[in-house]
């Protein structure tokens, strides 16, 4: 009986997240959501972005955020890889 709950549990690892942490089979659905108003000129959108917790991905909304002098904001981006679907999230650049 252990072998066998051993078994399944490392069958539905591999076929759920392929059992590396931030890898899933099948990626998300897009999340479609009206940006709000803008605070002021100085403010660049920030899209909402996935989070990799509890062996799953969640949705964070995206936000207003000032601008960084000499920065540009870089949208994170799914990658399918062989170990599957991975969410590289955003980050300003130079």
């Amino acid at each position: 009986m252990k072998n066998y709950l051993l078994a399944l549990g490392i069958l539905s690892c591999t076929l759920m997240t392929g059992c590396s942490a931030g890898y899933v089979t099948t990626r998300p659905a897009d999340v479609i959501y009206s940006r709000p108003v803008s605070p002021g000129p100085e403010y660049v959108w920030i899209g909402g972005e996935w989070e990799w917790s509890g062996g799953n991905y969640r949705w964070r909304e995206g936000s207003w955020q000032r601008h960084r002098e000499g920065r540009a904001w870089k949208s994170g981006y799914w990658e399918n890889g062989n170990k599957g679907y991975r969410w590289h999230r955003g980050n300003w650049q130079k």
